[in-house]
C-alpha cells in the first residue's frame, strides 16, 4: 500500500501544480484583456476569446470571475507583455511570450533556463523571422468550398485553408481573427471550434534526437515552470 499511496500522492501533487500553473496563466490573460478593454465579454471580444479558451481548458468559473473583477477595480498589478527569442539545443528555435510585472526577474529566469541547457537567448527579430504569425481556426467539416465562400463573403484575407480527415483549418492574418471566426460561426451554426487562436507557426520544422532532444525537453519544461511564461512556440517535432 505504501508504494501505491506514494505514487498516487505524487500524481495528485503533480496535477495540482499543473492546475495552479494553468489558473495563473489564464488569470493574467483575463486580467490583461479586461484591463485593456472593458470587463464585459459582450463588448470586449478579446476578453470573450480568452474566457472561451479558459472554459475549454476547464478553468474554474471562480478563477475567471475573480480575474475580471480584479481588472474592473482600481490599482492592481501592472502586467506587461514581453516576447523573448532564443536558440535551443540542436539548432532549435524558440519564441517565449510572457506577462510580467517585473521584467528583470523574467529575463533572469529565462536566461537561467537557456544557460542550464546549453542554449542562449537571441536578439529580438532573429528567431521570429523563421515563423509565420497567423490566426488559426480549426473545426469539423468537409465542405471546403462552403468555407471559402464564407471567407470571401466576409472579405477575410485568408492565407490558406486545409481540409484533411474531416477537419478544416483556416490560416489568416492575426488582424482577421475575429472577422474569420464570426464568418465561420454564421456559415456553420452550432459548430464547435477545436482551435481558435493567434500563434506562431514555424516555416520549417526540425527533428531532434538523443542528447539534443533530451536537453530541448528539459528547456521546454523549465520554461513552462516559469510563472511569467504564457506561451512557448518552437520548430521542434515532438512525438505524441
Amino acid at each position: 500500500m505504501g508504494r501505491i499511496f506514494e505514487k498516487r500522492k505524487e500524481t495528485i501533487f503533480k496535477t495540482a501544480a499543473q492546475k495552479s500553473k494553468l489558473y495563473s496563466k489564464y488569470g493574467r490573460q483575463l486580467y490583461m484583456a479586461a484591463k485593456n478593454g472593458a470587463p464585459d465579454p459582450e463588448t470586449n471580444t478579446a476578453l470573450r476569446s480568452v474566457i472561451e479558451r479558459a472554459k475549454r481548458d476547464n478553468v474554474a468559473s471562480h478563477v475567471i470571475e475573480k480575474a475580471i473583477q480584479k481588472a474592473a477595480g482600481t490599482g492592481g498589478e501592472d502586467f506587461q507583455a514581453a516576447r523573448y527569442e532564443g536558440f535551443g539545443p540542436g539548432g532549435s528555435l524558440l519564441i517565449v511570450e510572457c506577462l510580467t510585472d517585473n521584467s528583470t526577474r523574467t529575463i533572469s529566469d529565462l536566461r537561467s533556463c537557456f544557460y542550464k541547457t546549453g542554449s542562449k537567448l537571441a536578439a529580438n527579430g532573429s528567431v521570429v523571422m523563421s515563423f509565420d504569425h497567423l490566426a488559426v481556426l480549426s473545426f469539423k467539416a468537409d465542405d471546403e468550398e462552403k468555407v471559402l465562400e464564407a471567407m470571401f463573403a466576409a472579405d477575410v484575407a485568408v492565407k490558406e485553408i486545409e481540409c484533411e480527415d474531416g477537419t478544416v483549418t483556416i490560416f489568416a492574418p492575426p488582424a482577421e481573427f475575429y472577422k474569420a471566426k464570426t464568418a465561420v460561426l454564421e456559415a456553420f451554426p452550432g459548430i464547435e471550434l477545436e482551435i481558435q487562436e493567434i500563434r506562431f507557426l514555424p516555416q520549417v520544422s526540425k527533428t531532434l534526437s538523443g542528447e539534443d532532444l533530451g536537453l530541448f525537453e528539459k528547456l521546454f519544461g523549465m520554461l513552462n515552470d516559469c510563472d511569467d511564461v504564457q506561451e512557448i512556440y518552437h520548430n521542434v517535432v515532438l512525438a505524441g
